[in-house]
């Protein structure tokens, strides 16, 4: 797809609005999850992903897989802003009887691949698609969008050194590095650094980017090897809201009243 860097960012502000009304009107958490990756999910979506909103079981799509999946709001706007879903459905987040629960579903939803919540699951998904695609010739490509916290989690390093040793040039992981998960920072529960080094000694061809410069994730995503690619994504928790970054509070506190007034004013006016 050809990059248009005014549309990626308008779309990336629609999934902020978006996901700041959803969590605000179902009282739900994880709104600065879901800030922290909008501006992946807009170039993923916008113009990297091989995908047709008419025919979401396309055989050759590429398929995404949000393993973070607190932060499903941020697809499901994604999904409704190309054309997956209709964009009324989005106020039905997180409420009695409805398709789009907190944890991103792919049970009748058109467009999401795997329904994940419990963490570290969604890399092994990935490249056990990708073993297979290479198996049957298969050509599109498999994009894991995971968070840091996430590879506190043996599984994941298990499904490292799998992609590695088979080769699996067709997976992309991007992680959501910024640095907080759950209650505390990354750093204080499980440090990670030197963290490119780690993915770069288990074979993959790592990038570390600005996770915020959506020229720089068109660059990473499109960016081709005969390896696993791993994308380092720095971002800031809560982005594009100034109370919310970096502030641990608000993985799980919900957007009320003139909080979520300020939110929205913010984002607006960006």
């Amino acid at each position: 797809m050809p990059f248009d860097k005014k549309f990626s960012e308008s779309l990336a502000k629609s999934i902020r609005i978006h996901a700041l009304n959803m969590t605000s009107s179902g009282n739900s958490s994880h709104v600065a999850s879901v800030l922290s990756i909008a501006d992946i999910l807009s170039v993923l979506y916008g113009s990297v992903l091989n995908i047709k909103p008419e025919k979401p079981d396309w055989a050759n799509r590429d398929r995404f897989i949000l393993s973070k999946g607190h932060a499903g709001a941020g697809v499901y706007a994604a999904l409704a802003e190309v054309g997956f879903l209709p964009i009324s459905i989005l106020k039905e987040h997180y409420q009695n009887g409805s398709i789009l629960s907190g944890h991103v579903s792919h049970k009748g939803v058109p467009g999401v691949e795997l329904s994940t919540g419990s963490l570290g699951h969604g890399l092994g998904v990935a490249c056990g698609i990708a073993y297979a695609a290479k198996l049957d010739g298969d050509s599109f490509r498999i994009f894991n969008l995971m968070s840091d916290g996430e590879c506190d989690e043996g599984s994941n390093w298990e499904a490292v050194l799998f992609a590695s040793h088979h080769k699996l040039s067709n997976v992309v992981n991007i992680i959501d590095y910024n640095k907080l998960q759950s209650l505390d920072s990354v750093e204080s529960t499980l440090s990670l650094e030197p963290f490119k080094d780690k993915w770069e000694a288990f074979g993959w061809k790592t990038i570390e980017i600005n996770g915020h410069s959506h020229q720089d994730l068109f660059s990473a995503l499109n960016s081709s090897s005969n390896r696993p690619t791993c994308i380092i994504a720095n971002t800031i928790k809560g982005k594009g809201v100034s109370f919310m970054e970096n502030s641990v509070l608000w993985h799980y506190r919900s957007p009320q009243g003139d909080e979520f007034e300020k939110a929205i004013i913010e984002v607006e006016n960006a």
